[in-house]
């Protein structure tokens, strides 16, 4: 009997240890566990100084409407590149936020790059939340996604992240995750306008 409850002891310790290694605080299990279709960003930001930028990004792609948009027709102004999908919560918390920001700052351009939704649920999110600017379908291939990525200014997959290019289409500044106070993004967009 006091075998038997020696062993039932050893077995629940081990139990209890394995359990342990499956917790919320292991990076991957809280990210590609979690069942959330995204990899979340924790809302860090980054300024690149203008002498440390890369090489302009070259973009393109079809638009929510069917029009094509090229990283070309953003020549000469500052943008700011917001990638996102209609289910992905943080990004349903910031589209308010983004939406005002490119209302207010029309010496700005604003592209939105939806990397999972159809023409027809991202232009209803985009009614919904008052984004008036144009959204790149980048679900097919996703070549915007992956211009970006091999430029190293996001992770593949990583929504919402902002992006604000400068004049010549250099990443100048990126926030990975949920953008939680609009100034900030303002900040960073006028410090890249002042150059």
């Amino acid at each position: 009997m006091v075998v038997r409850l020696v062993a039932l002891a050893q077995g629940a310790i081990v139990a209890a240890l394995a359990l342990a290694g499956c917790t919320s605080s292991d990076g991957l299990a809280a990210n590609y566990g979690s069942g959330q279709g995204y990899v979340s960003g924790d809302g860090a930001y980054l300024e690149v100084p203008a002498a440390e930028r890369g090489e302009p990004i070259a973009f393109s792609g079809p638009t929510i409407d069917g029009t094509a948009l090229d990283s070309a027709d953003l020549a000469g102004r500052v943008a700011v590149v917001n990638f996102w999908y209609a289910g992905c919560p943080p990004c349903r918390k910031e589209a308010p936020d983004l939406a005002a920001l490119s209302s207010e700052l029309d010496d700005v351009a604003f592209v939105g790059v939806n990397v999972y939704d159809g023409a027809d649920v991202a232009r209803t999110f985009n009614e919904e939340f008052g984004v008036e600017y144009p959204s790149v379908l980048d679900i097919a291939a996703g070549a915007v996604q992956f211009a970006f990525a091999e430029a190293g200014a996001i992770a593949p997959n990583a929504v919402p992240t902002t992006i604000v290019l400068d004049r010549e289409g250099r990443v100048a500044a990126r926030i990975s995750g949920l953008l939680r106070d609009p100034d900030i993004l303002r900040t960073m967009i006028e410090t890249v306008q002042a150059e």
